[in-house]
């Protein structure tokens, strides 16, 4: 994918790989194992809040052919911190879909400017969350990010397919976080997702390559 921008012309689910360390380094070297089969490189959160905005340059710099996501989870200030990135090199950022409207629309704001992508994450919004989608959507966001957190995740009795019911019901365009493995990851394209947002599947592997290629082969089957 060489495109600057997040694009779905062709409707097929891309695959995005969250960068789920804590320094660069070992983010460099899982982008490298991992980037011929993925669409997405997200540097996450606490790899943005350890290393600092540096770390969007950096990743871009070594794939530059890929799409950079820079998980900002911004929850004020939208248009400024996603100035902070796009300037650095991402082509995505997300904003939180619980901030304020007015958080949303700066953070899209910056994005038209700069010709980048905005995802609102849905992190934490289980209330209301279909109604809470359709907002931010209207807002003008790129897609929505339907995602259960780690600490969700943990909990008893947890299941995707709540995320994949609400996306299904929302009728925008959504990725999944949250549980996106080899036994899911089917069912998430057949939700309709425009993109699956897989983590631990990847980098806990014996050979994250060879597990993000399996994971791209049923994302695109």
């Amino acid at each position: 994918m060489r495109s600057t921008v997040f694009t779905d012309e062709e409707n097929v689910m891309q695959l995005q790989v969250a960068l789920d360390v804590l320094d660069l380094p070992s983010a460099l070297t899982l982008a490298n194992q991992v980037s011929e089969h993925v669409d997405i490189l997200e540097l996450g959160t606490p790899l943005v809040k350890s290393v600092g905005i540096g770390a969007v340059s950096a990743i871009k710099a070594a794939h530059p052919d890929k799409l950079v996501f820079a998980d900002l989870k911004t929850a004020d200030a939208g248009e400024l911190e996603a100035t902070l990135a796009f300037e650095a090199g991402a082509d995505l950022i997300t904003v939180m879909g619980a901030a304020d409207d007015d958080t949303v629309r700066g953070a899209v704001s910056a994005g038209r400017k700069y010709g980048k992508s905005v995802v609102a994450d849905m992190i934490a919004v289980v209330d209301g969350r279909v109604e809470r989608i359709r907002e931010v959507a209207e807002l003008g966001v790129t897609f929505v990010e339907i995602h259960a957190g780690l600490d969700e995740q943990a909990r008893p009795g947890y299941t995707i397919d709540t995320l994949l019911e609400d996306g299904r019901r929302a009728g925008v365009p959504f990725s999944i976080a949250g549980g996106v493995g080899i036994g899911t990851i089917a069912s998430v394209r057949e939700a309709g997702a425009t993109v699956a947002v897989a983590g631990g599947a990847i980098y806990n592997a014996p050979d994250p390559a060879a597990a993000a290629y399996e994971l791209k082969k049923r994302a695109t089957a």
